[in-house]
């Protein structure tokens, strides 16, 4: 008992708080339109759930194996209990629980001074967005039983398509949000399928997996297409860098942290699930393509917020590969440091485009003077992301890349050692390009931002220093053992880092290499800017999915409705043929009568 109050009552604060500001919020119209007290409010519900989470941590952290379930009926049939709904409270929860109220409560104070112009309608309902999304990822967490999760699921997923688009009048906010909402929805049939099939094998929505091997297996491949959805993992990663239109405290809130994070803790909720061989080696390899694939794509993007969507997809990579190599500790671990320094990244992004107006690196330089508290948290949350010893990233990607080595995955991997020394030069290049580099005209006005945005910053930027040094503290709540050692392969990933920023520096920094040196990636850079991803969704969808459509359009038309319209043709014309044998002559009756028996009794004979 806390203060009075149950773990279970602190777990309901912490998720129904939000929900009711969002209740408040959406059915209280002059609170909505007055902006800054319904921003209060959303303030003061995420406070409170981030209270609820803390008062679970240090429960969690007195016992770190307890677990404790409470759950009432949900669905019930025939006398039995079909689902339950309630809350799941043990060491794989409350890390994330305290995750996403962190960073939720840290972005909605940075979002009072940075969506400040807004009209005060507008304000008002971007904060009822953030509760709402709050509620629904508190609901994925705390599920007792994947059924739950899957609603919370669906939940994150529709107020995700509610803050990508909320600047609704840009038809490009427009089209980021079906995208978000369509390309995930694709991937959630595999959930669906997923779901279904654990129901069908196991009669329930536990998270042990069924003993037939083949059931368990396509259990597993469907509930991680859903993964590669939510989590942007190649060839689903699309709609993530498009998502960059919605306001830039919403990226740091989706995209860095929760949201995306959510995939990843799917995993890790429901391991027993994802254990089949060929799931594993999937992910295995999959996630290090992916960090590749989009740590390429980073280094060659001009928007500062594109860097970091392709940077988180890199990230995300990483961690689902650690747990395809059998790593809970390097997968889980991973996420809880990336959403501090990511989350820090990206308002430290927002505080800049909030200086300069413009997302471009081109019309940053130089806003070192200028922006010191902004500048300085930044450096330290891409030091943490570029795996610079003593930061946070340093230890959980050691980890990972340690499990891959132990785990004989040497191809992925070698990728996550590429990707590495890319992650640090695409950061590096940031940092130099907007802190560093020629002063422009949009700069020549920029100034610090206010408390309600450094403020955050101040916060994020501590937590990516000193969470790396709670391995430890981590691993006793997610039940597994933590042997932290600096080997040959972190000693490798810390110099191919170091080595990332000295390069950046060389180009960006002192300019000792003209970017000209690098002209012969140009057409690796080409290609990279080129969507070629999304082009070939395009040509799928254009001339695959609509040519066999007007195929089977074409077939229906002419074949099932031709055979159709022929059989009812033929049926009105014997009809007319039929009608003229009634004449209404009654000897014509008595002739057709003896005709029928006469052809009936040679039948009888015959047959």
């Amino acid at each position: 008992m806390l203060f009075g109050l149950s773990p279970v009552a602190w777990a309901l604060v912490a998720l129904f708080a939000p929900l009711a500001a969002a209740f408040v919020i959406a059915v209280a119209v002059p609170l909505r339109k007055a902006g800054k007290p319904a921003a209060y409010l959303a303030i003061l519900a995420a406070a409170l759930s981030l209270v609820g989470a803390v008062f679970l941590m240090l429960r969690q952290l007195r016992a770190p194996s307890d677990i404790l379930i409470q759950t009432v009926r949900w669905l019930p049939s025939s006398g039995q209990t079909i689902a339950d709904i309630g809350v799941r409270i043990d060491g794989i929860s409350v890390p994330m629980l305290v995750v996403v109220t962190t960073v939720a409560t840290s972005v909605q104070v940075f979002s009072l001074g940075y969506m400040a112009d807004e009209p005060p309608a507008a304000f008002g309902r971007y904060f009822g967005y953030h509760s709402l999304f709050i509620f629904s990822m508190n609901t994925l967490v705390l599920a007792p039983n994947v059924l739950q999760l899957f609603a919370g699921w669906e939940l994150v997923g529709l107020t995700s398509y509610l803050l990508i688009g909320f600047y609704w009048q840009k038809p490009s906010a427009a089209r980021a949000a079906v995208k978000a909402f369509w390309t995930t929805k694709l991937a959630d049939m595999g959930f669906v399928a997923g779901v279904v099939l654990l129901f069908v094998s196991t009669g329930g929505f536990g998270w042990t997996a069924p003993t037939d091997p083949t059931l368990h297996m396509w259990i597993g491949f469907g509930l991680f297409l859903a993964v590669m959805g939510k989590s942007a993992q190649f060839p689903l990663h699309i709609w993530l860098p498009d998502a960059m239109e919605g306001p830039t405290p919403v990226s740091a809130l989706l995209h860095a942290a929760t949201m995306v994070a959510a995939g990843v803790y799917l995993i890790v909720r429901a391991n027993p699930l994802f254990q089949a061989l060929p799931v594993r080696e999937l992910m295995t390899w999959l996630g290090a393509f992916t960090a590749l694939f989009a740590a390429i794509i980073a280094v060659v993007q001009t928007d500062i917020k594109k860097v970091l969507a392709y940077s988180t997809c890199s990230q995300l990579g990483y961690m689902v590969s650690a747990l395809g190599a059998g790593s809970l500790m390097g997968g889980y671990f991973h996420l809880t440091t990336h959403a501090a320094f990511k989350a820090l990244l990206f308002l430290g992004a927002g505080s800049v485009i909030h200086a300069v107006h413009s997302n471009e690196l081109a019309d940053m330089g130089y806003l070192w003077p200028k922006m010191k508290v902004t500048a300085v948290t930044f450096i330290f949350g891409a030091l943490a992301l570029a795996g610079v010893p003593g930061l946070a990233g340093f230890f959980s990607k050691d980890l990972i890349l340690e499990a891959l080595y132990e785990h004989h995955a040497y191809g992925p991997l070698g990728m996550l050692m590429i990707a590495a020394f890319l992650t640090a030069f695409y950061m590096g290049r940031v940092v130099f390009l907007a802190f560093f580099g020629k002063a422009t005209k949009k700069t020549q006005a920029a100034h610090e931002s206010g408390p309600s945005m450094l403020a955050p910053l101040v916060l994020l930027a501590v937590l990516s220093v000193g969470l790396g040094y709670f391995g430890k503290r981590f691993a006793g709540l997610y039940g597994v053992e933590y042997h932290f050692h600096l080997g040959a392969v972190g000693g490798a990933a810390s110099v191919l880092g170091l080595a990332g920023l000295v390069l950046a520096y060389a180009v960006y920094g002192a300019r000792w290499l003209p970017e000209s040196s690098f002209a012969f990636l140009a057409p690796v850079a080409q290609v990279a800017r080129s969507g070629a991803v999304d082009k070939l969704y395009l040509f799928a969808f254009h001339k695959l999915a609509l040519g066999l459509a007007n195929i089977v359009g074409w077939f229906d038309r002419y074949v099932v409705d031709g055979v159709m319209n022929f059989l009812a043709w033929a049926t009105i014309m014997g009809g007319r043929r039929a009608r003229k044998l009634q004449t209404g002559n009654a000897a014509d009756y008595v002739y057709a009568v003896i005709a029928g028996a006469v052809v009936l009794a040679t039948w009888g004979i015959l047959r």
